[in-house]
């Protein structure tokens, strides 16, 4: 079984490149948020022990992360590997993937900060249909009028500010780098640049994946 590892700041496009990977390899997306609800929706053991740690606020440990892991890639849907995104953050999650499935390739999409920050803090959405938009990249046709829905009145999610982005970033490359070495040491590790057309990028990670 051979999984993909899929990297990429806050920003960097991955939810489309991930929706294209998964169509192009039939590759099942995992992400472990996405995990820890379904688990503790449908009451699993693990799903009760995460629970736990959630309700009182602290981060959920890497064995309960891993044994939910371990669980997944025993569907039908994972038999040929999985997709996972957001998954591993240390390298002792990294090491303990490794334990229990093949990982062939580790794909990092990389955009320029400065490029993030443009883009996260030009988005803003209309008030009444939640049609998004983009200062630069997607502006109204109209200022101030909805083209979808004809309203005038916009927002502006607080977090999407340069401070708050170059922060978040921060934290991503302080978790990432050290990762992205011991893949590279591997020899698994494909940096895909990430500030281009969305096909092109697409090509690019599907190459690598060959």
């Amino acid at each position: 079984m051979d999984s993909i590892v899929l990297f990429g700041p806050p920003g960097a496009g991955k939810g489309t490149q991930a929706q294209r990977i998964m169509e192009s390899t039939g590759l099942p997306q995992v992400s472990t948020g996405d995990m820890l609800r379904a688990a503790v929706a449908a009451g699993t053991a693990t799903g009760i022990e995460a629970k736990r740690y959630m309700d009182a606020g602290q981060l959920v440990p890497d064995e309960v992360i891993i044994a939910l892991i371990k669980d997944r890639i025993q569907d039908s849907d994972a038999s040929n590997g999985v997709m996972f995104d957001g998954f591993p953050r240390t390298i002792p999650q990294a090491e303990a993937l490794s334990e229990i499935t093949e990982v062939s390739h580790v794909i990092a999409i990389e955009v320029p900060d400065e490029r993030i920050v443009e883009r996260i803090c030009g988005r803003y959405t209309c008030g009444s249909c939640s049609a998004v938009y983009h200062d630069t990249f997607n502006p109204v046709s109209v200022e101030g009028i909805c083209d979808n829905c004809g309203a005038g009145e916009f927002k502006r999610r607080a977090d999407d500010n340069a401070d708050t982005v170059l922060s978040r970033l921060g934290a991503y490359h302080d978790q990432t780098s050290p990762l992205a070495q011991w893949y590279e040491s591997k020899g698994i590790f494909h940096v895909i640049d990430g500030d281009r057309a969305i096909d092109e990028i697409t090509n690019d990670i599907l190459s690598a994946l060959k």
